[in-house]
């Protein structure tokens, strides 16, 4: 689905924006003098929402599949789904630990992880188990190509309890509230006055997946109910202007208590869950010019995971050369283009090959797996 695509490209266009921006504030480039503070806000410093736009876009598209691979929630097969979720996310993971592993041991600049957090072996244990997120709120940040698996904490610990609800309550109702009881927690999580550790406000468990589970209720909705052309266009209408708020006005946002509150991450998620509606039962198609933020959304995990490696060596060649301002444009560009060109890389040689080896191998239904179409296999 194009639609589905598109928003998980700008996401990902959003996390680059900011990780280059990290590190253009940690060398005290003053790149954004004379710049407007809203466009530099939206520009880069929203990496943040884009990780929030990831959480809803995987909570939609897992139960979505979850629901036309099985029929229901109450026979989600519960190692069938595990053996999904390993084959899609452990052998680049895996990989990516490796390759980090290396390079702390070697004593390369920016991946040694520090005493503070514990070294090698504590960071590999809360990549493992999935709570890296939980260590940087308690002992502080881990290098920024660690750093990056905090999100993956909070979306693999929802989807280890997520077949086993599933199969617990039986009933979409019963699902649907416990999903409503998460994303009434969210803004809390994420509150100033509720939680006054700023790494945990944006990293903890509870301040994600309030994302996640609004996905999950909106792809139970969509296989419930076919909208109409007026309210498609209502509904369509209204999430790209919460989308636009938030992204676009985000200092006004702010100024209205949002952002101290945890809800802009909320008008931010609903926002995206009513595109998502619209382009579900649409089957919206893109327009030729978006070609490149599609196929960029479709390499999205593999982007993600791996793009740290060029933003950190684009970086360093801009210290060689003395840290010329008039080339940071230019440098923010060149790491999208070399992102989304790594990421390609590693899905077509390693990931998706891995991926569909797995599945084919443990999975013996494999009706079922041919029926998910490529867009969303690239991601679940």
């Amino acid at each position: 689905m194009d639609g589905v695509d598109l928003l998980r490209g700008l996401a990902i266009c959003l996390v680059l924006m900011n990780h280059v921006n990290m590190q253009l504030l940690g060398a005290k480039v003053p790149f954004t003098h004379g710049l407007p503070p809203q466009l530099v806000s939206s520009l880069v410093w929203s990496g943040q929402f884009g990780v929030q736009i990831f959480f809803v876009i995987s909570g939609f598209l897992i139960t979505s599949t979850a629901l036309r691979r099985w029929g229901s929630v109450s026979s989600v097969n519960v190692l069938d789904f595990y053996r999904l979720r390993f084959a899609r996310i452990a052998p680049l993971l895996l990989l990516l630990l490796l390759i980090l592993s290396v390079l702390h041991l070697t004593q390369v600049e920016g991946f040694v992880v520090g005493e503070k957090t514990g070294g090698l072996g504590r960071a590999l244990a809360a990549a493992l188990t999935f709570h890296v997120n939980l260590l940087e709120a308690r002992r502080g940040y881990l290098p920024a190509s660690w750093d990056v698996l905090w999100s993956l904490s909070v979306e693999e610990t929802f989807y280890l309890c997520f077949p086993l609800v599933c199969r617990m309550f039986r009933r979409t109702s019963f699902l649907s509230a416990l999903l409503f009881i998460f994303v009434f927690l969210g803004p809390f999580a994420r509150s100033e006055a509720l939680n006054h550790n700023p790494v945990w406000r944006e990293y903890s468990y509870l301040g994600g997946m309030d994302g996640i589970a609004l996905g999950s209720l909106t792809a139970l909705f969509c296989t419930k109910l076919r909208l109409s052309k007026t309210k498609l266009l209502v509904g369509g209408t209204a999430g790209v202007l919460m989308l636009v708020f938030i992204l676009c006005f985000s200092i006004r946002a702010d100024r209205l208590g949002l952002g101290r509150s945890g809800l802009d991450m909320t008008v931010l998620g609903l926002g995206t869950c009513l595109v998502l509606a619209v382009v579900s039962q649409t089957r919206w198609k893109a327009l030729g010019f978006a070609g490149p933020l599609v196929h960029l959304g479709r390499l999205s995990y593999e982007v993600y995971l791996t793009h740290i490696f060029v933003v950190l060596s684009v970086f360093h060649l801009f210290l060689v050369l003395n840290k010329p301002v008039r080339v940071v444009p230019g440098m923010f560009l060149v790491v999208l283009l070399l992102s989304g060109l790594l990421g390609a890389v590693v899905s077509r040689s390693y990931s998706e090959p891995m991926n569909r080896w797995l599945r084919a191998r443990w999975v013996k239904d494999t009706t079922r797996l041919g029926s998910i179409p490529r867009g969303e296999a690239m991601s679940v």
